[in-house]
Formats: structure tokens, C-alpha cells, sequence
């Protein structure tokens, strides 16, 4: 089996592209910061065993790891290939059944708002799932809204995969998104990143 990597904007995490589904198509990615969260996904469990990997992150066709700061690439990225190409070859679920991301679970719901708000989150939803998220995925992350506060203007959004710790985050949440947001949805005055 051949997986593909590749280097992401965050020096501590690469992207694997195994060339076969992960989650599959139209999957919410699911985000593991640690072994413990990792309970429903044999496959993040199997590479949390790997000394060094900090985070698993699994997307539709990709699986990002982060590693430790202090542990280098060249020495677990072996490791890492081995263990992947063995759970997949061997055609294991990489979610235990019934397992659900966590994408649209943390998100205000749609129906909480009224009116002309609910009709303004539809649009930013909109431009984060047609927009951002694919940009951000081909950098091996995830960036996925979870509450729009009409009051104020601001969005939340919640960064994963490569781009939760990623040194150029903060630039592209606000020089790159917040300014789109901006432009094509008028109520919105400002994007932040929550958990």
C-alpha cells in the first residue's frame, strides 16, 4: 500500500493520504487530541501507541498526525506509515460502529436562531463548508463553525487536525476568513477560534 505525505503549514503535523476512503465522503472529520478521546477510533488508538504522536485528526481521505515538539519527524514518520498501511491493508473500520464526528455535535443548533439570524449563520455555514474547509483540508485540517452571536457579530469556529496549533492559524483566521466572512456576510464584525 502506498500513503501518500505531505508536509502541512504547522511544522508538528503531516498529512497521510492513504488513497482510499478514511471516514469517507462527506464525513465530518474527527478530531483526537489525545489517546483517551480516541476510545471509538481504533485506527487514532493504534497510532497514539506510537511514541511522540500528541494528535490524531481523521478526515474523509486523509489521516493528519501531530507529533511532539522534541521528537523529529524523520524518526516516527516510519512508525507511523507501518502502522497505517497495516490497519488499512487489513481493511478495519477506522471508527468503531456508531462512533460520530464531532463536527455538528458542539454546534449551536441551526433552529436556536430566528429570523434574519438564522438565515445569516445558513450563509456563513455555507461559505465555511464551501470555502474554507476544502482550502483547509488540502492542508491536512479541519476549521468547522460552532456558534454565531448576533449581538456582537462575532463567529466561533473550532480549528482542527493541522490547524489547531499551526503558527499561521491565527493569520488565516482573520487576514483569510474573518475578511471573507466580512465581505459576504455584513453582520459578521469578527471570527474566533474556540475549543
Amino acid at each position: 500500500m502506498f500513503i501518500q505525505t505531505e508536509d502541512t503549514p504547522n511544522p508538528q503535523s503531516m498529512k497521510f493520504s492513504p488513497g482510499q476512503p478514511v471516514l469517507g465522503a462527506g464525513a465530518l472529520g474527527m478530531d483526537f487530541p489525545t489517546f483517551e478521546s480516541a476510545a471509538a477510533a481504533p485506527l487514532a488508538q493504534i497510532l497514539f501507541e506510537i511514541d511522540g504522536v500528541m494528535g490524531v485528526f481523521l478526515g474523509a481521505d486523509f489521516i493528519t498526525v501531530t507529533k511532539a515538539e522534541a521528537v523529529e519527524w524523520i524518526h516516527i514518520k516510519p512508525a507511523i506509515l507501518g502502522a497505517m498501511a497495516d490497519f488499512m491493508t487489513a481493511g478495519l473500520p477506522a471508527l468503531n460502529e456508531g462512533a460520530q464526528g464531532d463536527g455538528a455535535g458542539k454546534a449551536t443548533p441551526l433552529e436556536d436562531y430566528e429570523g434574519d439570524d438564522r438565515e445569516t449563520v445558513e450563509q456563513i455555514i455555507e461559505l465555511i463548508d464551501t470555502r474554507v474547509r476544502p482550502a483547509v483540508a488540502a492542508d491536512g485540517g479541519d476549521i468547522v463553525f460552532r456558534h454565531f452571536e448576533p449581538r456582537t457579530g462575532v463567529v466561533f469556529l473550532a480549528m482542527h487536525g493541522a490547524c489547531a496549533g499551526c503558527p499561521s492559524s491565527t493569520m488565516t483566521l482573520k487576514a483569510g476568513i474573518e475578511n471573507m466572512l466580512k465581505h459576504y456576510v455584513p453582520e459578521v464584525v469578527k471570527v474566533e477560534a474556540v475549543a
